[in-house]
């Protein structure tokens, strides 16, 4: 097994924090509700944060440069008055517990990104699972250009139904040096960081996951998929390109262990049964509801809703849930092309209900949610998805940005 996808991070961890107002919330949740960030900001005050070190995408329609600035300017002095220190020689095995599950496991690792592809028809071993928009990459390159570390939100999944990556490390965690163990702020629940020290045992346990005969029992062929991105599609699609960029400035000995060619990221299992699939919804604003809605007629097996002023009605969509949202989406941007208007997508679905009701000119289209156990399958059969086809669980449940990694020199 010579795969060389999975690599261990030296990772940059916070020293003497408040691990309570250090570890915030993805930066992609929560898009139309400032007042989410604003309560956040208040919580957080001048304590240390990777609040400081990341952008919240609320924010992204107001004075960039300079928040981007003073994003990069924290790194640099955080890293000077010795916020940080680093941990060598070992993975984290993370432990969470949210509002809505008991407990779910990831594990913080690199994985190597010449070993990773955001095309839609790809055979690497680690593949997006949605469509990458291509506009969503500039400004985040924007942002990471320069930065001298990487707080990610990117979750990768696996499919180990027998749970022979995890297993053991379940079974031992309270035998593992403790990192963290403390309340997430803003609803988040609950998290545990244990340090995994017998790497290679668990990156075999990993390759084995690409084994011919294991491979073809699950698909019926040997195609090698070991890891899909579950959360932070564009955020690893971001880290490719700029890697891409750089690596035309340095020599073939210095490529092969630049930082900035590894990539930090949670892996979890996909069959972790704190792991929920949810629905991402759809709000359009700036619309006259019933001229939306007229337009809207898409005949099929698959049940949703629409939402107008919080009132909600039973929708058909279309033969599959992957064809529906393509189809959704395509009339929703067709629609703000001609008429004007805007889309943000929504994980839960009291919050589509409570922005129609604050937005009388806006228009909530509620999806199903997709069974997590064919993602892999569909993956392999058709590319990506849709983009935001679906959330790996609610809004509160994403992941906090506790670890971080230099991606400089």
């Amino acid at each position: 097994m010579n795969y060389k996808c999975i690599s261990v991070p030296e990772i940059m961890f916070p020293k003497n924090c408040e691990m309570s107002s250090w570890a915030v919330i993805a930066c992609d949740q929560f898009t139309s509700d400032k007042e989410y960030w604003k309560k956040l900001e208040n919580f957080v005050g001048d304590k240390p944060s990777t609040l400081n070190m990341i952008y919240p995408e609320v924010y992204l329609k107001e004075d960039t440069q300079k928040r981007i600035e003073k994003i990069k300017d924290t790194m640099r002095e955080y890293k000077a008055k010795g916020v940080f220190e680093k941990l060598n020689g070992g993975f984290i095995l993370v432990e969470r517990s949210t509002p809505y599950c008991k407990s779910r496991y990831g594990l913080i690792l690199s994985i190597d990104l010449e070993t990773y592809s955001f095309e839609k028809s790809s055979n690497a071993l680690v593949r997006a699972t949605e469509a990458t928009i291509l506009d969503r990459i500039p400004p985040r390159i924007k942002i990471r250009q320069g930065a001298e570390i990487e707080f990610p939100h990117i979750m990768l999944l696996i499919d180990d139904k027998a749970n022979t990556v995890f297993g053991d490390l379940i079974a031992s965690r309270e035998n593992l040096k403790k990192l963290y163990d403390f309340d997430l702020n803003m609803g988040g629940g609950h998290i545990k960081g244990y340090f995994v020290t017998d790497t290679e045992k668990v990156i075999n346990s990993f390759y084995k996951l690409l084994d011919d005969e294991v491979l073809i029992e699950k698909y019926g062929k040997n195609e090698k998929l070991l890891f899909a991105v579950g959360d932070g599609n564009h955020s690893l699609a971001t880290a490719k390109c700029c890697w891409d960029e750089l690596k035309k400035t340095l020599t073939d000995d210095e490529k092969q262990t630049h930082p900035a060619r590894f990539a930090l990221c949670e892996v979890v299992n996909v069959y972790d049964e704190g792991l929920k699939f949810e629905p991402i919804h759809r709000v359009v604003f700036g619309v006259n509801p019933d001229k939306f809605l007229s337009g809207f007629n898409f005949d099929g097996e698959i049940q949703g809703e629409t939402v107008v002023d919080g009132v909600q009605k039973q929708v058909s969509l279309s033969e599959n849930l992957s064809v529906s949202i393509a189809k959704l989406d395509e009339y929703i941007a067709s629609y703000i092309k001609t008429n004007g208007g805007e889309v943000d997508y929504i994980h839960g679905k009291n919050d589509v209900i409570t922005l129609t009701k604050n937005n009388p000119d806006s228009v909530g289209i509620l999806l199903p949610a997709m069974d997590k156990a064919d993602l892999f399958g569909l993956i392999m059969k058709g590319g990506s998805l849709p983009r935001k086809t679906f959330s790996m669980g609610e809004g509160v449940e994403k992941r906090y940005y506790i670890e971080g990694k230099e991606i400089v020199r």
